[in-house]
């Protein structure tokens, strides 16, 4: 439905709050994909607990490591050559701040994570179906372990 000409959403305000519902922030693909991959390999973690002024998806608490899981669209995606960022069509003024917003969000998160003495991880999700780069991030989560003198 058009109200305006600034706005070109072909659906109401209802039902573009309840389509924006569905719209999942944790156990999605893409992260249960890290999940499985990682707890297969033998890491174990916490769930979305708070540390610090964040809630990564990953804690790691005797590492002193946190993944975060971005989606490419949500957390722009730097990588020109990942096919998922994109940014829509209608309401381009919108998306851009609120994209902004989101970048400018996890850039203060990942600074007070590591002012805290936390290592921070991200995976994208176009990352999360190569194999190599789910093993490269275990690897990365292991490293803190000799790092700290643990040998599991």
């Amino acid at each position: 439905m058009t109200t305006d000409a600034t706005r070109t959403d072909t659906l109401s305000p209802e039902e573009r709050s309840a389509r924006m519902a569905l719209v999942r922030n944790r156990d999605t693909k893409p992260e249960l994909r890290v999940r499985r991959f990682l707890h297969a390999a033998g890491l174990r973690y916490r769930l979305h607990q708070r540390v610090a002024t964040a809630r990564p998806d990953l804690v790691f608490a005797s590492r002193k490591t946190v993944v975060f899981v971005h989606g490419c669209i949500w957390h722009r995606h730097p990588d020109p050559a990942c096919p998922l960022t994109r940014t829509p069509k209608s309401r381009v003024d919108f998306w851009t701040a609120k994209f902004a917003e989101n970048v400018a969000r996890d850039a203060r998160q990942q600074a007070a994570l590591e002012a805290a003495g936390w290592r921070v991880l991200v995976i994208w999700e176009c990352q999360t179906n190569s194999p190599e780069r789910l093993a490269a991030l275990a690897r990365a989560i292991q490293v803190a372990d000799r790092s700290n003198g643990r040998n599991d």
